[in-house]
Formats: structure tokens, sequence, C-alpha cells
């Protein structure tokens, strides 16, 4: 497939809707071509697992690779993150919650969790698996809000996992920015969903020991102010007369 020379500067949801996933696979590609030979081997084996374990997966109409890819992709691109272990980990933040059995090998266990995360902590490293771990949603108790327990565990885990808030905030603009690119009922659970976790990130993107440059936060700033017009724009209609 033949793609345009201003590919690596296009905006990836507009990569996603003229060129689908192997525009976005393209994309990657150019982003990583910065790093080494050994960091582009780990690059590529994450997101090789990735694509095994997300391959039956859609996000409504497009196959779940593409938002992970777009995860990466913007720690790369758009936050400038160098750190392998951040990206890999951002190709593999929903592996573990998603995946468990699969990506522990099939292996019975009481904590199929504990497991999964055994076995990327082997593969990928501990730190990876640390970073997975605080982006990977728990166990909710089925008689509390289940939207607000996730505030909750987020205000926790990130508090404790400064690289974990920048994996996160990627994954929040990919489904909060990017709301608008859903289609049905979707739409209105998920701005109900993150519009609450606005306030949150801008703290946690805004503390000292986030380790982002001035730029990539003003950047981020910027993406949650649009999230947050687009969540007014979904949820803030006036009532019907």
């Amino acid at each position: 497939m033949d793609f345009p020379p201003h590919l690596g500067s296009m905006p990836m949801h507009a990569i996603t809707e003229i060129h689908g996933e192997p525009g976005l696979l393209e994309r990657f590609r150019l982003e990583v071509q910065q790093f080494d030979d050994d960091a582009r081997e780990r690059l590529n084996a994450a997101l090789d697992l990735a694509a095994e374990l997300h391959r039956d997966d859609r996000r409504v109409r497009e196959p779940y690779l593409n938002h992970l890819l777009r995860v990466a992709i913007r720690l790369m691109h758009h936050y400038q993150v160098r750190d392998v272990e951040v990206i890999v980990a951002g190709l593999l933040h929903d592996a573990v919650e998603d995946h468990p059995a699969e990506l522990a090998g099939g292996e019975p266990g009481a904590d199929p969790t504990a497991a999964a995360l055994v076995a990327l902590a082997a593969r990928f490293g501990p730190r990876v698996a640390t970073l997975v771990a605080a982006v990977t949603n728990p166990g909710y108790d089925p008689e509390r809000d289940r939207n607000a327990q996730y505030r909750e565990h987020l205000a926790v885990s990130l508090d404790r996992e400064p690289w974990a808030r920048v994996i996160k905030v990627s994954d929040f603009t990919d489904n909060g920015v990017g709301v608008i690119h859903t289609v049905g009922p979707k739409v209105v659970s998920s701005a109900r969903k993150y519009r609450p976790l606005v306030p949150l990130f801008r703290d946690l993107i805004g503390r000292p020991d986030t380790p982002l440059s001035p730029a990539v936060k003003r950047h981020i700033f910027g993406q949650l102010d649009l999230a947050e017009e687009r969540f007014s724009a979904i949820l803030d209609q006036p009532a019907p007369n």
C-alpha cells in the first residue's frame, strides 16, 4: 500500500479514517526509526504480542490494535518519550486486563492477573510489568458505582507512578478527545465515564515529578481542554421542549 509522504505529520485519527490499521502500522514504523536496533527489536516484539493478544478484539468499528498503536505513537511523537520501557508498556497497557490467561500461557491459577504480570515481567522486564499493573483496572465492587471506583483507582495508582500517568493520559486522550470518533450509545457512556477524569489528569500532569517537558505538558493541557469541550457538547444538551 502506498502512503502519502506527510504520513509522519498526519493526525492519528485522520490516518485511521483514511488508511486504517496499515497506515497506523506504517506510522509506528516511522516513529521507531529514531531508536537503536535493540530498542526497535523490543518495540516490535511488544507490538507483535499486542497484535496477537488483541487479534479478535474490536473498538466499536475498528480493530483494537488501532487504539494501542495510537497510544504508543502519541507517546513517541507528541510526548517525545524516548524511554523504550514506557512505550512497550503503552502498547501492552490493556494486555493484562483483557487477556490475562493468554498472556500467562494458559497456566491455571487463583490469580490470573498476577500470573499475567509475572509473564510480562519475564518477557519485558519488571518495570514494564509495574507500569502495566498501575494502569490495569482492579476487580470492582458490584454494589458501588463502577465509574467512581475507576476514578479512585487511578488517583491512587497514578499518584505513585509518574510514568504510568504519561501512559494513561495518552490512553485517555485517545478515548476522551477521540470520543467524537465513537458511534452509538458508547458516545454518551464514554463521556460520562471520562469527563470527571479531566481535573484528575490536570493535577497529575501538572505535578513537578511528571517526567514531561513544559511544552509537552502545555500540549496535554490543551488536549484536556478539548476533551472537556467535547464532553460538554455531548452531555450538556438542553432538554427538548
